[in-house]
C-alpha cells in the first residue's frame, strides 16, 4: 500500500502524515517505511547544526504504522492513542533517513488494539514501544 491508498483511510496529512508505504505480511506483522525529510519544521529547533528527530515523532511514526493493523475499523471509526508503554530510544534518526518500522498486534479487547512496533533505520534498531490504540465512533 502506497501513500494515495493510506490517505484513504488514515486521517493524518503532510508534514504529520508519516507513512509512505506499508504492508502487512503473511504472520500478521505490518512493515512500514517513511523517509525523513530532509529539512523538517520538528528538527529547525532540535538541535541547530546537529539536527535530530525527536523521540515523540519516532513514536508517532510507529502509531501510524501500528494503524496497518487495523483497516476494518476505519470505515466507522476514528483510532486514538490509549497509551505508550515501555519505549526505548536506541539509535539516533536524523533528516534523510529512511525508517522501516515492524509492528505486530499483541492483543484484541473490544476497542483496544495493543501492538509491539519497532523502528529501525539501515537495520539498525533506533525505537521501540508497547503501543494501546482505540477504535472510537466517529
Amino acid at each position: 500500500m502506497y501513500l494515495s491508498e493510506i490517505k484513504g483511510y488514515l486521517p493524518h496529512r503532510e508534514p504529520m502524515l508519516l507513512v509512505e508505504s506499508a504492508s502487512v505480511d503473511a504472520s500478521g506483522a505490518c512493515h512500514a517505511s517513511y523517509r525523513i525529510p530532509s529539512d523538517p519544521f520538528y528538527c529547525q529547533g532540535h538541535f541547530p547544526g546537529n539536527p535530530i528527530v525527536p523521540g515523540v515523532i519516532l513514536c508517532e511514526i510507529m502509531a501510524q504504522s501500528c494503524f496497518h493493523l487495523m483497516l476494518e475499523v476505519f470505515a466507522e471509526n476514528l483510532v486514538v492513542y490509549r497509551g505508550l508503554d515501555n519505549v526505548r530510544f536506541r539509535g539516533t534518526v536524523r533528516p534523510g533517513d529512511l525508517t522501516e518500522t515492524t509492528c505486530t498486534l499483541v492483543e484484541q479487547k473490544g476497542s483496544l488494539w495493543v501492538c509491539d512496533a519497532k523502528l529501525s533505520v539501515g537495520g539498525k534498531l533506533c525505537a521501540q514501544a508497547r503501543i494501546t490504540l482505540a477504535a472510537v465512533p466517529k
